[in-house]
Formats: C-alpha cells, structure tokens, sequence
C-alpha cells in the first residue's frame, strides 16, 4: 500500500531533480539529497524503510542528453561565409532550403543514421538451395538515406548549375549538414559526385550519357550511385605499381575484366569506374602509369544479376560499419574502355578531386557535429557544485576546438568555390594552380583536425563518450578514415609537391600571388592587423625555404603542407573577420588561429632535423632493437 507520506515524498524528489538539471545550482543538489534523507527517516519511523537504490528503483537522479539543434541556423561559420561571397539573390533563394534541411538532418535523418549503425551490412553468399547469389544486405534505413540523396538534390544541384559557380557552393554546404547524419551514406555519394564530374570532362556518349543522368536524376526510381575500383593486394595509392586487374578486348569492342579488387567502398553501388591494364593480341600488357586505362562497368546486368562479380567477403572495419566495402574478384566482367590508352589515372584524377574535397567536407561536419552536442551538453551536466560550461578550463577547451572547426570549414568551402569557378569553365590559370594546389592540403589537414577535435571531443562527455549506445563513439572512430582513405598524410604530402613541380613551381607563386593581393586589406585592420603580417611574414618564409631547399622537399613534405594550410587557412579567418558583418568572436577566432606555429617546416629546419645525418639517425632509431638487421635504401 501506498502512503501519502511516501507520494509526496516521491514527488519531491522528481521536482527536486528537475530543477536540479535546469539550474545546475549546488543548493539544489543539497536540497534533494536532505529530502532524500527527511523522506528515509519519516518512512522508518513509520516501520517501513525504502533505501532510494533498492531493487528497480535507480535512484532520483537521470543525466539529461545533449540534443541537436538547427544545424544550419547555429552554425554562424557556414551562414556568414555564404551571405559574405553569394549573391544576395542566390543566397536568399538557398536560405529555406538549408534552414529546412538544418532541422531535418538533427531529426528523422538522424534517426535513420542511428539505425545504419546499428544494423550494419551482412553478406548472403548463397542462398538456401546452394546457389551462388553474393547478395549484400542492407538495413531500411540505408535504402532509404539513397532515396533522400535524390531527393534533396545532394548530387543534382552541383550539375542542373542553377545557381551557375555557386550550385557547388550550395551543394557542399548542403552535404556539410548531411554527413554527419548519412549512416555514412556520403561515402557512395562521394564517388557518385567523382563519376559524374568524370563523365562530363571525358564527354557524355552513351552508354555514359544515361549513366550520368541516373548518377544526376532527383528522382529516386532512377537515381544511381557509383563505386570507384582501385584499391588492389599491392596497394592503394600505388596505382602504377599495384594495378594488376587486366582487361581482354571483346569482338564487340567491349573488355572482360579479370582481377581482385581489395577495398571497394559502398559496394551496393550501380556502376563503377575503375583501372585495369589492356592486353593485345599476344597477352603482353604494359606495366606502370603508362599501362593503365579507365573503364566504366555496371555492377549487374539486364537480369539483375552481377556482372561476373563475386564478393569474397565484407571488410571488418575500425569505423564507417554503416557502409559495405567488400573484397570483389571480378572474372570476366563486362566494361567499356573510356580513356585513351595509358590515360586511365590522368581520367580518374576528376574524381580523386571530388572524393578528397567530399573527405574534407566529411572532417569539418564532424568536428561540427562534436562539438554541437558538446555545448549542449555543457548546459545540461553538472560537475563540482555548478554546470560545465561555467568551468573556464572547460570552455577553453571547447573554444579550442571551435577555432579548429571554423578554419576546416572555410577551407574546404573556400576550394569548393573554387570547383564552381572551374565547373562553369570561368576559373583563372592562378585559380586552378591555387586549387589543384589546395585540394590535397584540405584533404589532409582538415583530416587531421578531424581526429584530434572528435578525440578532445568525446573527453568532454566523460564516461559517456566512451559508451557505443550514446552514438558518441561512432564519430571518432568514422572519423578515422579521413586521414586514410584517398590517400594517407604523407601520400598527399608528396602530392602537393606534385602540384609543384608539375607547374614548375608555378602553382606555389600563384598561391604568392593569392594571398599577397589578398592580404593587402587585412593589414590596414587594426584588430587582425598584427595577425595579417605573421601571414604575409610566414608566406614569405615558406617560398624562402622552397627556393633554397629544393633537396629537403621531399623529406619536409608534410611540414610544407601543414605550414600551407594553417597559413590559408589564417588567410580565411582574418578574410571572414575583416567582414563589415563580423563580430568580436570572428577577430578573436582568426586572432588565436594566427598565434600559432603557421609554419612548422621553418622550426624543423632550424632545429637541423631534414639533414641527412638526422634522417638516418631516425631509421636506426626505428630499428633499435629489431630482431634482424635492416638495410636503408634511402632515395634521399
């Protein structure tokens, strides 16, 4: 039997909690565990004790959980940046539609991400009479996040172009609220924006004209999505090197592709490109760059069946569980060759452009995501008698990662409005060097943010950032991929020398010249003043150290990229608080960026530690220890 005495107390205790969680004042705290106390004591005295853990009852207190709000109206970065460079017609024509999906992506969108993590792809390979069927099986929730891909529009904007050069810009702000809640349903989206960007430069024939119309359509009876096949036994980047897919020319005109492809992402895909090397009439193909064209193939026939494809296995990864990435031995497929002879990785370079500026995208909607339920849930838990966000230290940390946040982001918007220029054929020569130059550095440093942020970002809920049923897990460890996928740190650093030498050094002075003329109203700007000239001073500084080092390069790429990116990037935050718009928290944001070593390869040289000496001081080091000996084959 119930006593009044006991209801009321009951009832004071949930009150009691309740403001607890919304003042997060200590004297509540006080209040409800002497209530708790008074309560024990009237409930003895009258011959019944109940301890407020017994059995099924937990106790008075519930952390609250941090919820998502309008992912587009709370992020001021993204809002300032397209209102400071977009028309005001084409902003005020994309505003609905973003403020719509900002709050879609933190509801039911979210929710169907949740769902894909936790129902990941499973492989039937036969069926229940033996037959062969290599059938993959996704959850509702992924068929259904392919569905909205079309129809929000997430790849046909950037190609209906109606907003001409800023259709791109459009489009990666809108993928920048979405990743975070895709069930990594961006990763194919990735490669189909790759696809479709390759079709148009090659030229639109068929059967590529209505390939490129399913990867474009909005609707979702008709839409597709595409792999991208590269990945083999001998290596990733290593194209040249690890490429052993062979392709036999049909009568036909058409190739039956014979190899093993190791790591093919979103495997359920429609159609591919991929690289494979020719063979003549005599068997002989040749080997390197030179041998390798790009074909196009379509995963299943007119039956539906696949095209002489068998799924070896699902790959177990670290992250990105949502997606099936498959080991696929292709024997005999159907292709059809879309490059000249020995062109194939000068064809898929269009997409590798796409795939590492959706990577970049990808780190910044991340680091967003963290730290969004970061600030919210600072709100809602208490720690030492008052909320966390009243702890300095703790908001420090927070304001920390924000900065990080801010320049990922402008970064990557920055080169997707340089794509536009480029999409619209309107780009300069120093431009496209500037972007060709870019997009390797974005991929790579914002990558980087990437783990550190959602790494500090899960500290900042505790024991509960550690839990995998809070979802809070997931992003650190999707977020691993950034910096592997598409081509590891130092892959991209050698890339960005590539850049370099490729235009003889052409592509490093139009960067000079980028941000020379654009620095010029930033140092007149009392607030960022000081900050513009460490820029100009550390620009500066690294065209010195290029000139002068050429032998180093090499060895120092990835320092020279880093010292790239954090000096564009500072470039960025003064740019966006030299704004007529721009607010105390923009100055400050640039401000601390620019406090910061902006160019790390200038301090590693002078510490001596790209000598040669040193370099072969680090393998012994290395090797300290190891159980045989080991030789240096150094190439420097």
């Amino acid at each position: 039997m119930f006593s009044l005495r006991r209801l009321l107390a009951s009832h004071a205790r949930s009150i009691s909690a309740c403001n607890r969680l919304q003042s997060g004042a200590a004297a509540a705290v006080v209040a409800e565990r002497k209530m708790v106390v008074e309560g024990d004591q009237k409930a003895s005295a009258s011959g019944i004790y109940e301890a407020p853990f017994a059995r099924a009852r937990l106790g008075p207190f519930f952390q609250a959980e941090p919820q998502l709000g309008n992912q587009f109206t709370e992020d001021v970065t993204l809002q300032k940046y397209l209102k400071r460079h977009l028309p005001p017609k084409v902003y005020q024509e994309i505003y609905p539609d973003l403020e719509r999906f900002g709050h879609r992506v933190a509801t039911d969108l979210y929710e169907l991400h949740r769902d894909c993590e936790k129902n990941p792809p499973t492989l039937e390979t036969f069926d229940s009479w033996g037959k062969r069927v290599d059938r993959i099986v996704t959850c509702p929730a992924w068929k259904k996040l392919k569905a909205v891909s079309a129809e929000e529009g997430l790849i046909a904007i950037a190609y209906e172009r109606k907003q001409q050069q800023w259709s791109r810009v459009y489009q990666m702000a809108k993928l920048y609220l979405f990743t975070s809640s895709s069930g990594l349903y961006s990763c194919p989206l990735a490669m189909t924006d790759g696809a479709a960007k390759s079709i148009e430069v090659i030229g639109r024939q068929e059967p590529l004209e209505g390939a490129y119309q399913r990867l474009t359509s909005r609707d979702p009876g008709k839409f597709w999505t595409s792999g991208q096949w590269m990945t083999e036994r001998r290596g990733g980047s290593d194209v040249a090197g690890g490429t052993e897919t062979l392709a036999v020319k049909q009568d036909d005109g058409t190739y039956k592709l014979y190899g093993y492809k190791w790591f093919s992402s979103a495997t359920d895909s429609d159609m591919s490109l991929t690289l494979a090397r020719p063979v003549d009439k005599d068997g002989q193909y040749k080997e390197g760059t030179g041998g390798l064209s790009m074909f196009y193939l379509e995963v299943r026939d007119s039956n539906g069946d696949l095209n002489n494809i068998e799924v070896q296995r699902l790959k177990d990864k670290l992250g990105t569980r949502q997606l099936p990435t498959a080991e696929l031995l292709l024997d005999g497929v159907t292709a059809l060759k879309v490059s000249p002879d020995g062109r194939g990785v000068a064809s898929i370079a269009n997409m590798l452009t796409l795939t590492r500026l959706h990577n970049s995208i990808s780190a910044a909607s991340a680091m967003r995501r963290i730290l969004n339920l970061a600030r919210d849930y600072s709100l809602k838990r208490s720690c030492f008698g008052v909320q966390i966000k009243d702890h300095p230290l703790h908001i420090k940390n927070l304001a920390n990662m924000e900065i990080e946040a801010r320049g990922a982001l402008l970064l990557s918007l920055e080169i997707s409005r340089l794509l536009g220029l480029d999409d619209c054929q309107k780009i300069s020569p120093l431009e496209k060097d500037v972007f060709r130059l870019l997009t390797p550095v974005a991929k790579l440093y914002t990558a980087k943010q990437a783990m550190a942020v959602t790494s500090e970002g899960l500290e900042c809920f505790g024991g509960m950032g550690y839990l995998e049923d809070t979802g809070l897990p997931q992003i650190l460890r999707d977020a691993q991929v950034l910096p592997i996928w598409e081509g590891t740190t130092n892959v991209l650093s050698l890339d960005v020398l590539r850049a370099v030498s490729k235009t003889k050094g052409g592509a490093l002075l139009s960067l000079q010249a980028d941000m020379t003329e654009r620095l010029r109203p930033l140092l007149q700007s009392a607030p960022i003043q000081k900050s513009a000239e460490k820029v100009q001073q550390g620009l500066q500084q690294l065209l010195d150290f290029a000139k002068k080092n050429p032998k180093h390069l090499e060895l120092a790429s990835r320092d020279f990229a880093f010292s790239i990116g954090r000096l564009y990037i500072g470039l960025l935050l003064l740019e966006q608080a030299n704004w007529t718009e721009a607010t105390a928290e923009d100055s400050l944001a640039a401000n601390r960026w620019c406090q910061k070593d902006l160019i790390p390869i200038v301090q590693e040289a002078n510490n001596n530690n790209y000598a040669k000496d040193v370099s072969d001081g680090e393998f012994r080091l290395v090797y300290d220890g190891y159980p045989a000996p080991v030789i240096q084959k150094s190439r420097l």
